[in-house]
Protein backbone atom coordinates (compact mmCIF):
# COMPACT_ATOMS: atom_id res chain seq x y z
CA UNK A 1 0.00 0.00 0.00
CA UNK A 2 1.49 3.07 -0.87
CA UNK A 3 1.57 6.46 1.11
CA UNK A 4 -1.39 7.95 -0.54
CA UNK A 5 -3.67 5.14 0.07
CA UNK A 6 -2.77 5.09 4.09
CA UNK A 7 -4.06 8.66 4.12
CA UNK A 8 -7.57 9.13 5.25
CA UNK A 9 -9.88 12.29 5.46
CA UNK A 10 -12.51 12.35 7.93
CA UNK A 11 -15.71 14.96 6.93
CA UNK A 12 -18.99 16.24 8.72
CA UNK A 13 -21.02 18.76 8.13
CA UNK A 14 -19.56 20.95 10.97
CA UNK A 15 -20.86 24.48 12.51
CA UNK A 16 -21.27 27.34 9.85
CA UNK A 17 -22.43 29.74 12.46
CA UNK A 18 -18.78 29.05 14.28
CA UNK A 19 -16.72 26.70 12.48
CA UNK A 20 -14.14 26.13 15.18
CA UNK A 21 -15.06 24.37 17.83
CA UNK A 22 -16.81 21.41 15.72
CA UNK A 23 -13.50 21.80 13.40
CA UNK A 24 -11.85 20.64 16.70
CA UNK A 25 -14.35 17.90 17.79
CA UNK A 26 -13.78 16.52 14.30
CA UNK A 27 -9.77 16.49 14.59
CA UNK A 28 -10.78 14.45 17.98
CA UNK A 29 -12.49 11.83 16.30
CA UNK A 30 -10.07 11.41 13.91
CA UNK A 31 -7.42 10.84 16.37
CA UNK A 32 -9.22 8.28 18.18
CA UNK A 33 -9.77 6.62 14.37
CA UNK A 34 -6.15 6.94 14.06
CA UNK A 35 -6.08 4.40 17.37
CA UNK A 36 -7.00 2.05 15.18
CA UNK A 37 -5.31 2.62 12.23
CA UNK A 38 -1.59 2.18 12.71
CA UNK A 39 0.20 3.41 9.70
CA UNK A 40 -2.49 5.64 8.49
CA UNK A 41 -2.78 9.21 8.01
CA UNK A 42 -6.03 10.70 9.67
CA UNK A 43 -7.19 13.79 9.09
CA UNK A 44 -10.12 15.82 9.69
CA UNK A 45 -12.62 18.74 7.81
CA UNK A 46 -15.46 20.10 7.92
CA UNK A 47 -17.59 21.38 4.95
CA UNK A 48 -18.39 24.49 7.24
CA UNK A 49 -14.47 25.56 7.39
CA UNK A 50 -14.28 27.12 4.24
CA UNK A 51 -11.48 25.17 1.98
CA UNK A 52 -10.42 23.14 4.42
CA UNK A 53 -11.56 19.58 2.59
CA UNK A 54 -9.59 20.75 -0.34
CA UNK A 55 -6.45 21.89 1.36
CA UNK A 56 -6.18 18.11 3.57
CA UNK A 57 -7.26 15.64 0.51
CA UNK A 58 -5.08 14.22 -1.71
CA UNK A 59 -5.30 12.06 -4.58
CA UNK A 60 -5.64 8.32 -3.45
CA UNK A 61 -7.28 9.30 0.09
CA UNK A 62 -9.55 7.47 1.47
CA UNK A 63 -12.94 9.70 2.18
CA UNK A 64 -14.87 9.12 5.11
CA UNK A 65 -18.39 11.40 5.35
CA UNK A 66 -19.45 11.05 8.85
CA UNK A 67 -23.29 11.71 8.21
CA UNK A 68 -25.78 10.08 9.08
CA UNK A 69 -27.29 9.41 5.53
CA UNK A 70 -26.96 9.78 1.96
CA UNK A 71 -28.67 12.96 1.61
CA UNK A 72 -27.96 16.36 -0.03
CA UNK A 73 -24.52 16.97 1.60
CA UNK A 74 -23.07 13.55 1.02
CA UNK A 75 -24.55 13.01 -2.54
CA UNK A 76 -24.23 16.70 -3.60
CA UNK A 77 -22.18 19.09 -1.86
CA UNK A 78 -19.36 16.43 -0.85
CA UNK A 79 -18.75 14.90 -4.24
CA UNK A 80 -18.72 18.24 -5.38
CA UNK A 81 -16.03 19.98 -3.50
CA UNK A 82 -14.28 16.68 -4.67
CA UNK A 83 -14.78 16.81 -8.40
CA UNK A 84 -11.60 15.88 -9.99
CA UNK A 85 -10.04 14.17 -7.00
CA UNK A 86 -8.82 10.69 -7.27
CA UNK A 87 -10.66 9.23 -3.98
CA UNK A 88 -12.29 6.19 -2.43
CA UNK A 89 -15.59 7.06 -0.64
CA UNK A 90 -16.22 5.12 2.56
CA UNK A 91 -20.08 4.67 3.49
CA UNK A 92 -21.53 7.10 5.51
CA UNK A 93 -21.51 6.39 9.13
CA UNK A 94 -25.16 5.83 9.88
CA UNK A 95 -25.45 3.50 7.21
CA UNK A 96 -22.62 1.16 8.85
CA UNK A 97 -24.40 -2.10 9.35
CA UNK A 98 -22.88 -2.33 12.37
CA UNK A 99 -23.88 0.72 14.40
CA UNK A 100 -27.20 -0.40 15.22
CA UNK A 101 -25.47 -3.47 17.11
CA UNK A 102 -22.97 -0.77 18.48
CA UNK A 103 -26.27 1.53 19.92
CA UNK A 104 -27.87 -1.34 21.22
CA UNK A 105 -25.28 -2.16 23.48
CA UNK A 106 -24.89 1.69 24.72
CA UNK A 107 -28.71 1.27 25.23
CA UNK A 108 -28.58 -1.97 27.04
CA UNK A 109 -25.46 -0.20 29.54
CA UNK A 110 -27.30 2.64 30.17
CA UNK A 111 -30.74 0.98 31.08
CA UNK A 112 -28.89 -1.51 33.33
CA UNK A 113 -27.08 0.86 34.89
CA UNK A 114 -30.55 2.44 35.98
CA UNK A 115 -32.06 -0.74 36.86
CA UNK A 116 -34.73 -0.32 33.91
CA UNK A 117 -35.52 -4.01 32.04
CA UNK A 118 -35.77 -3.89 28.28
CA UNK A 119 -39.25 -4.67 28.32
CA UNK A 120 -39.91 -2.04 30.66
CA UNK A 121 -38.06 0.62 28.23
CA UNK A 122 -39.25 3.49 25.90
CA UNK A 123 -36.46 4.72 23.27
CA UNK A 124 -36.55 7.44 21.53
CA UNK A 125 -35.03 8.65 18.44
CA UNK A 126 -34.05 11.95 18.18
CA UNK A 127 -32.84 12.34 14.31
CA UNK A 128 -32.77 15.60 11.81
CA UNK A 129 -34.85 14.52 9.11
CA UNK A 130 -35.09 16.69 6.13
CA UNK A 131 -37.32 18.74 4.52
CA UNK A 132 -34.89 18.84 1.01
CA UNK A 133 -35.47 14.86 0.37
CA UNK A 134 -36.55 11.70 2.19
CA UNK A 135 -32.76 10.03 1.86
CA UNK A 136 -32.49 11.17 6.07
CA UNK A 137 -35.79 9.95 7.09
CA UNK A 138 -34.86 6.56 5.22
CA UNK A 139 -31.45 6.30 7.27
CA UNK A 140 -32.98 6.67 10.44
CA UNK A 141 -36.37 4.34 9.64
CA UNK A 142 -33.71 1.72 8.75
CA UNK A 143 -31.34 2.12 11.55
CA UNK A 144 -34.68 1.72 13.82
CA UNK A 145 -36.01 -1.40 12.01
CA UNK A 146 -32.24 -3.05 12.47
CA UNK A 147 -32.09 -1.79 16.05
CA UNK A 148 -35.41 -2.96 17.00
CA UNK A 149 -34.61 -6.27 17.03
CA UNK A 150 -31.37 -6.09 19.18
CA UNK A 151 -33.73 -4.61 21.69
CA UNK A 152 -36.15 -7.00 23.11
CA UNK A 153 -39.18 -5.95 24.09
CA UNK A 154 -38.15 -2.12 24.18
CA UNK A 155 -40.91 0.19 22.61
CA UNK A 156 -38.77 2.20 20.20
CA UNK A 157 -40.39 5.75 18.33
CA UNK A 158 -38.47 8.23 16.37
CA UNK A 159 -38.81 11.84 16.51
CA UNK A 160 -37.67 14.37 13.82
CA UNK A 161 -36.05 17.87 14.24
CA UNK A 162 -37.07 19.16 10.70
CA UNK A 163 -40.32 16.95 9.66
CA UNK A 164 -43.11 15.20 11.25
CA UNK A 165 -43.24 13.21 13.19
CA UNK A 166 -41.67 16.51 15.46
CA UNK A 167 -39.40 15.38 18.01
CA UNK A 168 -41.52 17.28 21.13
CA UNK A 169 -44.92 14.74 19.63
CA UNK A 170 -43.25 11.79 19.51
CA UNK A 171 -41.77 12.42 23.16
CA UNK A 172 -44.96 14.11 24.90
CA UNK A 173 -46.27 10.61 25.77
CA UNK A 174 -43.36 8.95 26.80
CA UNK A 175 -42.09 8.14 30.48
CA UNK A 176 -39.92 8.35 32.83
CA UNK A 177 -38.86 5.23 32.22
CA UNK A 178 -37.38 6.29 28.48
CA UNK A 179 -33.99 7.12 26.95
CA UNK A 180 -33.57 9.44 24.04
CA UNK A 181 -30.68 8.56 21.62
CA UNK A 182 -29.15 11.69 19.11
CA UNK A 183 -29.32 9.53 15.70
CA UNK A 184 -26.53 12.82 15.05
CA UNK A 185 -22.78 12.59 14.31
CA UNK A 186 -21.76 15.13 15.92
CA UNK A 187 -23.27 17.01 18.75
CA UNK A 188 -23.88 20.76 16.94
CA UNK A 189 -26.73 23.28 17.75
CA UNK A 190 -29.34 20.94 16.82
CA UNK A 191 -28.11 18.13 19.62
CA UNK A 192 -26.85 21.34 22.14
CA UNK A 193 -30.26 23.39 21.56
CA UNK A 194 -32.65 21.86 19.00
CA UNK A 195 -33.39 18.58 20.83
CA UNK A 196 -33.04 19.87 24.69
CA UNK A 197 -35.72 22.66 23.75
CA UNK A 198 -38.14 20.07 22.20
CA UNK A 199 -37.75 17.75 25.07
CA UNK A 200 -38.07 19.98 27.53
CA UNK A 201 -41.24 21.17 25.94
CA UNK A 202 -42.69 17.77 25.41
CA UNK A 203 -41.97 17.14 29.32
CA UNK A 204 -39.71 14.28 29.11
CA UNK A 205 -38.47 13.01 32.44
CA UNK A 206 -36.15 10.43 30.61
CA UNK A 207 -32.23 10.53 29.87
CA UNK A 208 -30.66 11.69 26.95
CA UNK A 209 -27.88 9.07 25.52
CA UNK A 210 -24.35 10.95 23.55
CA UNK A 211 -25.03 10.93 19.98
CA UNK A 212 -24.74 7.95 17.71
CA UNK A 213 -21.41 9.29 16.64
CA UNK A 214 -19.92 9.83 20.39
CA UNK A 215 -20.59 6.01 21.65
CA UNK A 216 -18.30 4.00 22.74
CA UNK A 217 -16.88 1.74 20.03
CA UNK A 218 -17.56 5.07 17.43
CA UNK A 219 -14.17 4.94 16.47
CA UNK A 220 -13.18 1.29 15.71
CA UNK A 221 -16.53 1.23 14.04
CA UNK A 222 -14.90 4.03 11.53
CA UNK A 223 -11.55 2.42 11.69
CA UNK A 224 -13.38 -0.57 9.99
CA UNK A 225 -14.97 0.87 7.58
CA UNK A 226 -12.15 3.38 6.00
CA UNK A 227 -10.21 -0.40 5.68
CA UNK A 228 -12.95 -1.72 3.38
CA UNK A 229 -13.40 1.57 1.27
CA UNK A 230 -9.49 1.24 0.68
CA UNK A 231 -10.23 -2.09 -0.15
CA UNK A 232 -12.69 -1.86 -2.31
CA UNK A 233 -12.64 -0.89 -6.22
CA UNK A 234 -15.86 0.54 -6.13
CA UNK A 235 -15.78 2.68 -3.66
CA UNK A 236 -13.47 4.54 -6.26
CA UNK A 237 -14.61 8.22 -7.14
Amino acid sequence: MTRSQTTAVITAHGQPSAPAPAEADLAGTARAVAAHLPGWDVRSATLADPGRLETVVEDGAVVYPFFMSRGFFTSKVLPGRLQGRNVRMATPFGLDSGLPDLAAHAVQQAASQRGWPLNALNLLLAAHGSARGPRAAEAAEDFAARLTPLLPGCTLSLGYIEQAPRLASAAAPLPAQSLCLPFFAQAGDHVKEDIPEALEAAGFGGTVLPVAGALPGAPALIAAAIRRASLDPSASE
